[in-house]
C-alpha cells in the first residue's frame, strides 16, 4: 500500500506518519517511511539548506531540489517488496512554488508520479501551524504566518486534482491518528 501524508509545515505530517509506522511495526507489517526533504542524500540536504534562505531564487531552488529528492525516493523505494510505503511530503511541495508555476508543476508531476487511494492532506489553520512552529530553533522561509496562509490556499486548490482526503489537522493528534488508522484499516 502506498500512503501519502502531506500538509503545511506544523500540520503534524511527520508525527502521524511515525504513529502509523509504530502501529504497523506492532502488527508485524513491513514498511518504508520517506520524509522529504530527506537528510540521506544530496538533493534533500541541498533543498533543506535553501529552505533556510530567503528570496524567490531560494524558493525555486529549494522546490527543485525537493522534487528531485521525491523522485529519487520513488526510484529507490517504489518497487521494494514491503507491505507499506509511506511518503511524508509528496506532491504538495509544488504549492511552495510561485504562482502560477505551482499549478503547472503539480499537474506535470501528478501525471508523472504514482498516486494512491491513500493520499491525505492534513489541513491546519495557518495560525495554528504558526503557533506550533514557534518552538523550532531554526525557521524555514515558508514558516511565517503570511507564507503559511499563501501555501495553504494554493495547496487546498491543488487537492481538487486527484483523490486527496482532507483531514482536519486542528484537532488533537490522537483524534487525527484514529481517523487515519480507520481510513487505512489499521
Amino acid at each position: 500500500m502506498f500512503i501519502v501524508i502531506d500538509g503545511l509545515d506544523g500540520s503534524g505530517k511527520s508525527t502521524q506518519a511515525r504513529l502509523i509506522c509504530g502501529k504497523l511495526a506492532r502488527k508485524g507489517r513491513s514498511f518504508i517511511l520517506r520524509a522529504h526533504p530527506s537528510a540521506d542524500n544530496f538533493f534533500g540536504r541541498t533543498g533543506r539548506g535553501y529552505l533556510l534562505l530567503e528570496g524567490k531564487r531560494a524558493r525555486i531552488t529549494a522546490s527543485v531540489f525537493y522534487l528531485a529528492d521525491v523522485i529519487r525516493s520513488l526510484l529507490l523505494y517504489r518497487c521494494r517488496r514491503v507491505d507499506y510505503i509511506i511518503f511524508v511530503r509528496y506532491l504538495m511541495g509544488t504549492a511552495y512554488l510561485p504562482r502560477p508555476l505551482h499549478r503547472f508543476a503539480y499537474l506535470f508531476f501528478y501525471r508523472l508520479v504514482p498516486t494512491s487511494d491513500h493520499m491525505y492532506f492534513i489541513d491546519v489553520h495557518p495560525q495554528e501551524a504558526h503557533r506550533r512552529l514557534r518552538s523550532r530553533a531554526r525557521r524555514e522561509m515558508f514558516e511565517s504566518l503570511e507564507r503559511l496562509m499563501e501555501v495553504r490556499e494554493k495547496a487546498l486548490g491543488l487537492t481538487l486534482v486527484g483523490d486527496w482526503t482532507i483531514v482536519d489537522g486542528n484537532r488533537p493528534w490522537r483524534v487525527i491518528h484514529e481517523e487515519l488508522s480507520q481510513r487505512l484499516g489499521l
